[in-house]
């Protein structure tokens, strides 16, 4: 069976003037006279398709097709709120004579991602039960502002009147005594994703002492446990032109949209052609459709089960190792229903 058509209209959701419409799809079982639409396997195997676009060290950008939009938002929706990482959870204050509040500094101490793998830490058993070493680990910042000496007079800059006038987050030091931690991170020890998020200033006489204990967690329940800091899709848009572009038009038809969407190049004979370069690109502006001259010669569309995913990570996961394990979850989520449904209908709750 061969991959559809991109230009099948039925794929696209068209996007008019001043609305979108077919934004639902019509392929669904009686439908279509003579048609059968009812869900099948090996079709739908035939039509799915992933493909990297673009990786690099915190960002991927890939394809999904032949999916329904609740597939691609669910998954959208477990990479932002249930990919589990580890975070600061509880701040213990010894000393803090800066001027920033306790329970502020608490909270943007919290925020700071940590480079720990969380599938190598247990779940804490509950919100009030012991930590111990295999589900809580333990960082300490101890930061005091002195004075340098020797400064020239009349210098302004804090960096050159006092030491440690700026806290860091890589000043967080993970405490290795606990358990056998030491021995499980030995070639990647637990820290801040980034040293230099900067947690809070200090000034001479000032001082910082706090402990704080991080623990495994989801994005459902605070957002300092999302494994990624965008989780994005968009549908592929799509450019149909329905006749030449004027010669007159072109250059005027290129500038509709973003660079590299349309291009002008000689045709078969040697005349220029204004084409579709890489429909990619394109922000579906709809800058094209408010002249006249373009209205009966372009239509413009997004391909409906055609998603352009775009997810950064925070640093916990390589970007490429985010997606599996959504999918992980996902699959245990169909597993938990089937299981309940199964156990339904062995109770006679609902029909075999």
């Amino acid at each position: 069976m061969a991959q559809r058509d991109i230009n099948d209209p039925r794929r696209h959701v068209q996007v008019l003037p001043e609305r979108v419409g077919a934004v639902a799809g019509t392929e669904f079982p009686g439908h279509y006279p003579g048609e059968d639409h009812s869900w099948n396997l090996d079709k739908f195997k035939k039509n799915l398709i992933t493909s990297v676009q673009r990786l690099t060290p915190s960002t991927i950008e890939f394809d999904l097709v032949g999916v329904d939009a609740s597939i691609a938002n669910a998954l959208r929706r477990v990479l932002i709120a249930e990919v589990p990482t580890v975070a600061i959870e509880d701040v213990y204050v010894y000393n803090n004579t800066s001027i920033m509040q306790d329970e502020v500094l608490a909270h943007r101490i919290g925020l700071v991602p940590l480079k720990i793998d969380p599938r190598v830490v247990d779940w804490k058993p509950s919100t009030y039960s012991a930590p111990v070493d295999t589900d809580t680990y333990i960082f300490n910042l101890r930061v005091q502002c002195d004075r340098r000496p020797g400064v020239a007079a009349g210098e302004t800059d804090p960096k050159k009147l006092y030491y440690d006038s700026n806290v860091y987050s890589g000043m967080l030091t993970w405490d290795a005594s606990v358990g056998d931690q030491a021995a499980r991170h030995r070639r990647d020890p637990p820290r801040p994703v980034m040293d230099d998020i900067l947690l809070l200033k200090l000034r001479p006489g000032q001082v910082v002492d706090v402990q704080c204990y991080a623990r495994k967690g989801v994005g459902a329940d605070h957002a300092k446990f999302s494994p990624v800091a965008t989780a994005s899709y968009r549908l592929l848009p799509h450019i149909t032109l329905r006749a030449p572009i004027p010669a007159e038009h072109q250059a005027k038809f290129q500038r509709c949209f973003p660079e590299g969407v349309i291009a002008i190049e000689p045709d078969a004979a040697g005349a220029p052609q204004a084409v579709v370069k890489n429909p990619r690109k394109d922000t579906v502006s709809r800058e094209v459709l408010r002249h006249p001259e373009f209205q009966d010669l372009v239509q413009l569309s997004r391909i409906r089960d055609h998603f352009i995913y775009n997810v950064e990570s925070v640093g916990q996961y390589p970007p490429e190792e985010l997606v599996p394990e959504a999918i992980k979850i996902l699959l245990a989520k169909i597993t938990a229903v089937e299981t309940g449904l199964e156990k339904l209908a062995e109770s006679g709750a609902i029909p075999k």
